[in-house]
């Protein structure tokens, strides 16, 4: 049997915690920041877990993470 392809775009946007979490970074923050408060964009900072209805895709999307 073949082997799985990873989908790259999953894989450079996200990445695995050591239980198996599903790691993202938040969206928000690239344009249009002029009138959203410093608190606001601080807290866009960092990376957040992905949601549980969404971790068995993101595993799906990368197999071997």
């Amino acid at each position: 049997m073949p082997k799985m392809k990873t989908k790259k775009c999953a894989t450079k946007r996200m990445k695995m915690s050591a239980t198996g979490k599903v790691m993202r970074s938040q969206g928000g923050k690239a344009h249009l920041n002029g009138y959203k408060s410093r608190g606001r964009k601080r807290n866009l900072r960092g990376i957040t877990v992905t949601d549980v209805t969404v971790e068995k895709t993101m595993h799906r999307m990368q197999p071997y993470a």
